[in-house]
Parts: structure tokens; C-alpha cells; sequence
């Protein structure tokens, strides 16, 4: 059994390899990094990885990167977990891959202007009244298309579960902490529901919620804005 740790940060996407960790089961450790003093630019983290970002899998003291590539690797090397259906099909597999892709390709960028518009205009006041309700109505649109693909279950693969709900749990949560109109997706709203009743995810969710309370003792909470 590899030895696994996860570096996170709270209300990252790292969330998403942390319910795909407790999902399967495996002993896993997060290693906290702290983005109000930049740890994820020191010299020692991007020793680990260069990009400077979270997440980071190492797996035996090897580095992965990247959410589609971390969470592909655990459900091949963790196929009993069923992080993704099951299939023999080649391009089946290969649209996993293109969901996975699209979360973090497409809907990703879209909830850092809504969530993080500071990070395209430092003006506070801009960043709020144009890149937010610009980020918003984009967002939207995917909403909408998400929204539809639920009407098939409760799930992004119909009856049944996988890790790109978890994606999805995370992006959803992201975007209406900051005042994204959850009312008009009730499909997503049930989804989200379902999501937090899953014991992985309360798992998930209670490591997150101890890297916030460590944070908030050294006074190096970044909320949500």
C-alpha cells in the first residue's frame, strides 16, 4: 500500500482528492498549506511542486499533480472504490476523462471570478461590481447544462456515484458561499444535499473544518468574500 499524503488548503479544490481519499478508504495524511503567507510559493513547497498550487499527491515521496491526473490515478489504482463507472470501452474511459477535464478546465476557472475576483482586478470595488457579477452570469449558463444532465439522477453518471460529484459538490459549495442564486438549480441543490449525507464527505469535510480551526488560531484564515 502506497504511502499517500494530500497538501490542501480550506475551500480549495483540494477538497475534491480529499473525498475521493476518504471514499476509498486507504490511510492518507493532508498536510495544511497556509496561501495568506504564501506557502505555496516558498522555496520548499515548490520543491515538491513547482506550479505552486494545491492539490499535491505524494504518493512514496513522488509528486502528482493536478486534479484530473490525481484523481484518475486513484481510480485506477483503487478500482474496488468505484471512483468512476466501471467500463471497457476505451472512449467511454476517455470521456471520464473529459468530464473530469471539464470541471477543471472550464467550470473551475469560472469559480475563481466568482469567488476570487481579486484575482483578475486588485480594486475591490471592480473585482465585485464586474468581474463577480460577469463570473456569475457565465457561470450560470454551466449551471444550466448541469442542472439538465441531473434530471437523468441524482448522480453526474445517473444511479450512480462518482468522483466528479464530488467535483461538482465542491464547485457548487464554492460558488453560493459568495452568492451564486442556488434557487434557480433545484437539481443541484438536491445533488449538493446528497453529497453532504455521504460519511465520506462529512469525513472530508471534518478534516477540512480542523485546517480551518489551526488557521484561525495562528491568525492566517482567508474567508470567503
Amino acid at each position: 500500500m502506497p504511502d499517500l499524503t494530500l497538501f490542501v488548503a480550506p475551500n480549495t479544490c483540494a477538497r475534491v482528492p480529499t473525498i475521493a481519499l476518504e471514499e476509498i478508504g486507504v490511510p492518507f495524511e493532508t498536510e495544511l498549506i497556509r496561501v495568506k503567507i504564501n506557502q505555496q510559493k516558498s522555496p520548499e513547497f515548490l520543491k515538491i511542486n513547482p506550479k505552486g498550487k494545491v492539490p499535491t499527491l505524494l504518493i512514496d515521496g513522488e509528486p502528482l499533480t493536478e486534479n484530473v491526473a490525481i484523481l484518475s490515478w486513484l481510480a485506477a489504482t483503487y478500482p474496488e472504490a468505484h471512483l468512476l463507472p466501471e467500463t471497457e470501452d476505451p472512449l467511454e474511459r476517455v470521456r471520464q476523462t473529459a468530464d473530469l477535464a471539464f470541471f477543471a478546465g472550464t467550470v473551475h476557472p469560472l469559480v475563481t471570478r466568482v469567488a476570487m475576483p481579486l484575482k483578475f482586478i486588485p480594486d475591490a470595488a471592480q473585482s465585485f461590481e464586474i468581474v463577480r457579477p460577469m463570473g456569475i452570469e457565465d457561470m450560470k449558463k454551466v449551471m444550466q447544462m448541469i442542472e439538465a444532465r441531473l434530471e437523468n439522477g441524482p448522480w453526474w453518471y445517473g444511479e450512480t456515484w462518482s468522483v466528479v460529484d464530488g467535483y461538482l459538490f465542491w464547485v457548487w459549495g464554492r460558488i453560493t458561499g459568495v452568492g451564486f442564486p442556488a434557487d434557480e438549480f433545484p437539481n443541484i441543490r438536491a445533488h449538493h444535499a446528497a453529497m453532504q449525507a455521504r460519511p465520506a464527505v462529512q469525513r472530508a469535510m471534518a478534516r477540512e473544518a480542523r485546517n480551518i480551526e489551526t488557521l484561525k488560531a495562528e491568525d492566517l484564515y482567508v474567508a470567503p468574500r
